[in-house]
């Protein structure tokens, strides 16, 4: 019996998508450390793909075909884990520092595994960061397209007026472009300050300092409160704790 002809394109779509990445990246996503450290282990000769030194860390593995070792033993993905971090003023949110100051990564040190920050917080600002070692969530979490609302408490260093608030509830036209409209509460007023929760839904760099500073005022204090709907409650400060799987969901886990 003759065999039935299949147009081309029907027979491309039945063949499987390879899973293609490279040498770094497969390090790195199974959770071992930062990439930075996959290149160094990798030049060190420390990793093998089907039995062979690799020590072109873009080398492109097949992640369904390929069997890769590290200090040879077989690489297995390690146990996903995401902790929530209240991050004091004066750490940094970097693996390593050339000047030798504190980072995050001084206070999860018990944690156990590799984690990487989801997103950053400056040295001047303290709050809630999320850690975790699954890529693919990070990655999520951090995507402007998700809108993931982020929500500030901060002292300006001038008293704002309404129509100052109703701006930074618009949007403000910043350097690399206008901002999305923010929801901002006015907390409390002294003779000389003005204390204000802010919520965005963007990730640009000192994005709520520079929308204050556009607005000829200046953050003398700022604390991240709340990443989505879960909030700092009673966290320590410089503590961590692992998020449930209910709060992991809720941010698109």
């Amino acid at each position: 019996m003759p065999k039935k002809n299949t147009p081309l394109g029907e027979r491309r779509s039945k063949v499987p998508e390879r899973q293609l990445k490279t040498l770094e990246r497969v390090l790195s996503k199974a959770g071992l450390g930062s990439r930075t450290d996959a290149r160094s282990w990798i030049a060190e000769g420390r990793v093998r793909v089907n039995g062979r030194s690799v020590l072109d860390p873009d080398h492109w593995v097949d992640l369904d075909r390929d069997r890769v070792t590290f200090d040879g033993k077989p690489l297995r993905a390690a146990a996903k884990i995401y902790i929530l971090l209240y991050k004091p003023k004066g750490y940094l949110t970097t693996y390593r520092d050339p000047e030798g100051r504190p980072t995050v990564y001084d206070l999860t040190s018990g944690v156990g595994t590799w984690l990487s920050p989801v997103g950053r917080l400056d040295l001047d600002t303290s709050g809630l960061l999320v850690m975790t070692n699954d890529t693919d969530f990070a990655e999520r979490l951090t995507n402007p397209d998700h809108h993931v609302p982020k929500t500030y408490q901060l002292k300006a260093s001038t008293v704002l007026g309404d129509e100052q608030i109703e701006q930074l509830r618009r949007g403000l036209e910043l350097s690399d472009g206008p901002t999305r409209p923010a929801l901002v509460k006015r907390l409390r007023d002294h003779p000389k300050y003005t204390h204000l929760e802010m919520t965005i839904t963007e990730g640009r760099n000192r994005q709520v300092r520079r929308m204050v500073e556009a607005l000829g005022s200046k953050v003398l204090k700022l604390v991240r409160t709340a990443i989505g709907p879960i909030r700092i409650g009673d966290l320590p400060i410089g503590k961590w704790r692992e998020l449930t799987k209910a709060e992991v969901r809720s941010l698109g886990g």
